[in-house]
């Protein structure tokens, strides 16, 4: 056989091998994104009275009531209703509420996807924190039994 026109299976004893593991299936895996530092800034300097009026309209536009709210974040934050009136005046922002806070020790509870975020995957203790203050939200929001949202059950 003349060069470059094709081999023979004699030929190919001399072409390396290369072996590659095998591929595990992934179906229905979807990997969740990491936040980024700017993500995490921007979280941080977020005031929480600029996101408790959108916390109000989520859960009273379900059916749920301002006070079922302020349960779900006493629960979280240890904030009673006066004090959470005097943040809100005061305009601090999510780091400023959140190392204020004593945050329920069941906190660590709250798994699951909440703004595109596994929150048990994300690292930041802050973005973390508000993270759990969404999910709580939108369990109220999406009719969940209080039991189960505070984690009691």
């Amino acid at each position: 056989m003349q060069p470059g026109r094709g081999t023979s299976s004699d030929d190919l004893s001399s072409v390396a091998t290369i072996r590659f593991p095998p591929i595990e299936p992934t179906y229905g895996v979807r990997l969740m994104p990491k936040t980024t530092p700017e993500h995490d800034a921007r979280i941080a300097k977020m005031t929480f009275a600029s996101v408790y009026p959108h916390y109000v309209n989520k859960v009273e536009k379900k059916g749920r009531t301002k006070s079922e709210l302020h349960e779900v974040i006493e629960w979280l934050t240890g904030f009673d209703e006066k004090t959470l009136d005097g943040l809100i005046d005061e305009e601090v922002a999510f780091e400023t509420f959140f190392a204020r806070a004593t945050l329920n020790p069941n906190a660590e509870l709250i798994k699951g996807v909440i703004c595109g975020y596994r929150i048990e995957d994300i690292e930041t203790p802050l973005t973390r924190q508000t993270r759990y203050l969404d999910k709580l939200v939108d369990e109220l929001a999406k009719g969940r039994k209080m039991e189960k949202i505070l984690r009691t059950e």
